[in-house]
């Protein structure tokens, strides 16, 4: 092949080499191919360079910068291709772990340059060179050295410090990787590894239902999820858009952040272009779904647009999917018409996990990474990790890191040096005690009153919570319970049946128990 290789046939340079077809999302791309009509296996040094430059510069424009730097640049060259399979090779086993979080980026790139995916492989070979040094350095970008660290010499015996710099390394990749880009759809975030908790149901509920049915034909035509950040709102965007690619190929889906979209829009104004930008969004959608549609408040020009867009897919009976980190009357900055049609649809919120959900997600993220921890580990963690899900499993990486890099197992004192989890919950002391002034705090019902005989239905209520919540969390006896609210044991198995029986239709009372528990 080499003197007549078709650079031309796969280079992406302007239009003249991509066509744009009917559908915005599909691109047309020329292959390499041999006599056979199959891509050729064989391909020179030369060829795969260039390949290999292609991809790169195609891989910095969608990896954080670095990121790129410091795993890519230098330490990561084609290697060869086959028929179905596309061989990359790094510098290191630490590379090439964290290569494999950007695997998606990878083949977007492959798939723009080449016109297909391939399987990907990535294997370590040391001697990988740049134009000017031995590339094994660069892993030393992850920690700043001073000057009395620096020496002439290649040390291979790596000290405990760096090696805990590459734990912390992992942790910062898994937070930043929470961030969506608004560009790809994340195929490994789906309804199958989402935890479902009291906390988050009917927002899964919606999800599920809304890649059954899509658009006007379904019960949410307009769904809006609000939560803080690293609750899961979008890893529900992305599993609903890959359960509608599973039941409706053929619709056309745009994921995108807020701020992705301002910026399409800006880039548009600029190369005169709106007209294009307004007919794709408006005639060429059929599931549009809009990550952190807050960040859109103040931008007057940005909304204009968004209205019109909003109206003409809604009216069209096309899917429309945002979220926030507010409802919409709490987005200060955001016009009133605005504010209306995204409250059009099912506005729905997502709490903070509880205990057994913290728990559950522990146990299939320690799974996912392959790591052994025991239940007083998984209790330690789900009992001071609180606020985050993307936090809980931030832990769990670290941890799996830990282990991979130090070479050791995990026990509850690793735990918590790692971690930096000095105080075990049940220190906080729990008790019959605590459990029932929370609850009465919470529905502002005097205590005498909630451990009376009264029957008032708010007061009957509340003591139902706080007799459930004492099961719940310190798992006292229904005798002990009773004893407590002066009742038998029969009276707390109602309650607790009572509670259990509402949990799965009553949204507002998870989010009671949530924020209750949360409290102690």
């Amino acid at each position: 092949m080499q003197g007549n290789f078709p650079f031309e046939q796969f280079l992406i340079n302007n239009s003249n080499n991509l066509k744009e077809s009917q559908d915005h999302t599909q691109k047309q791309v020329t292959t390499i191919e041999n006599s056979s009509g199959t891509l050729s296996s064989t391909f020179s040094p030369q060829e795969l360079k260039f390949m290999n430059d292609e991809i790169l510069n195609q891989l910095k424009s969608n990896v954080n910068p670095q990121k790129y730097e410091a795993f890519f640049s230098h330490t990561f060259k084609l290697a060869q291709i086959s028929d179905n399979k596309a061989t990359f090779a790094v510098t290191t086993n630490f590379i090439k772990s964290m290569i494999e979080t950007h695997l998606n980026e990878i083949d977007h790139s492959i798939k723009s340059i080449l016109g297909r995916s391939y399987l990907i492989e990535i294997t370590i070979d040391s001697t990988i060179q740049n134009d000017n040094n031995d590339s094994q350095l660069i892993e030393n970008t992850i920690k700043p050295q001073s000057a009395k660290e620096v020496s002439f010499s290649l040390n291979l015996d790596q000290n405990k410090e760096d090696m805990l710099s590459k734990v912390n390394a992992e942790y910062i990749n898994h937070i930043d990787n929470g961030m969506s880009n608004g560009i790809l759809i994340d195929i490994n975030k789906t309804f199958q590894n989402f935890i479902i908790g009291p906390s988050n149901n009917l927002a899964h509920a919606a999800a599920v239902a809304i890649t059954k049915n899509p658009g006007k034909a379904g019960k949410y035509p307009s769904l809006y999820m609000h939560s803080n950040s690293g609750l899961g709102k979008t890893h529900l965007l992305h599993a609903i858009a890959n359960g509608i690619n599973e039941n409706y190929p053929h619709y056309v889906i745009c994921l995108i952040t807020a701020r992705d979209f301002m910026k399409e829009m800006i880039e548009a104004m600029k190369e005169n272009k709106i007209h294009e930008f307004r007919d794709k969004y408006s005639n060429k959608l059929d599931i549009l779904m809009i990550d952190d549609i807050h960040e859109i408040k103040g931008k007057e020009g940005t909304q204009r647009e968004f209205f019109h867009i909003f109206n003409e897919l809604y009216h069209k009976g096309k899917q429309l999917i945002f979220t926030s980190d507010k409802t919409p009357q709490e987005i200060n900055g955001l016009e009133d018409r605005i504010k209306t049609r995204l409250q059009w649809g099912l506005v729905v919120d997502i709490q903070k996990p509880d205990i057994e959900t913290r728990v559950a997600i522990i146990k299939r993220k320690a799974d996912e990474l392959d790591l052994y921890i025991s239940d007083d580990i998984i209790n330690l963690i789900a009992l001071n990790i609180k606020n985050s899900i993307r936090e809980l499993e931030g832990a769990l990486i670290s941890l799996a890191a830990y282990a991979d890099i130090m070479k050791v197992d995990i026990d509850l004192e690793t735990v918590k040096n790692v971690l930096s989890l000095n105080q075990l919950e049940e220190d906080k002391n729990i008790t019959l005690e605590t459990i029932a002034k929370a609850t009465s705090q919470y529905f502002k019902i005097p205590l005498p009153d909630l451990k009376s005989k009264a029957r008032k239905k708010e007061i009957a209520n509340a003591r139902f919570v706080a007799m459930y919540l004492s099961r719940k969390l310190i798992n006292a006896t229904h005798e002990e319970i009773g004893r407590f609210y002066s009742r038998d044991h029969s009276s707390v198995v109602h309650a607790e049946q009572r509670i259990t029986e509402r949990l799965e239709n009553d949204s507002q009372l998870s989010r009671h128990l949530i924020t209750i528990e949360n409290s102690l």
